[in-house]
């Protein structure tokens, strides 16, 4: 991969990391504010739901943010744009759709045939 590739990558992973931790900030302040008391169940109900979709989504960004941290390591290091299972250079359209990518799209799509027979 080229040097102008590889910084363009490194400054939207890392921009991409920001917002990522500013967002979990944001839902640790939000979830300790003081309780709200609702006397209507429905309306304490709607809360708790909304608070865990809120939990899920910063669970998932959390995971996301560790894969955004190893690809700035693998940008790093000289191995990003690597397929980590067979060794080729993984094709810039794909590292343009999934910059955390670690293999290219044929072992990707190998493993996920896998996994599918495997029911996993």
């Amino acid at each position: 991969m080229k040097k102008k590739d590889l910084d363009y990558f490194k400054e939207f992973l890392t921009s991409r990391l920001e917002e990522l931790l500013g967002h979990a900030d944001d839902t640790v302040s939000g979830m300790t504010s003081p309780k709200e008391n609702f006397p209507d169940p429905t309306d304490r109900a709607s809360l708790e739901s909304d608070r865990n979709f809120m939990l899920r989504i910063r669970d998932r960004e959390s995971k996301l943010i560790k894969k955004v941290k190893k690809a700035i390591e693998r940008i790093e290091n000289g191995t990003f744009g690597i397929c980590e299972t067979c060794g080729e250079d993984i094709s810039i359209e794909r590292v343009k759709a999934r910059p955390v990518t670690t293999q290219c799209i044929e072992c990707k799509t190998r493993e996920e045939a896998l996994e599918k027979a495997l029911g996993l």
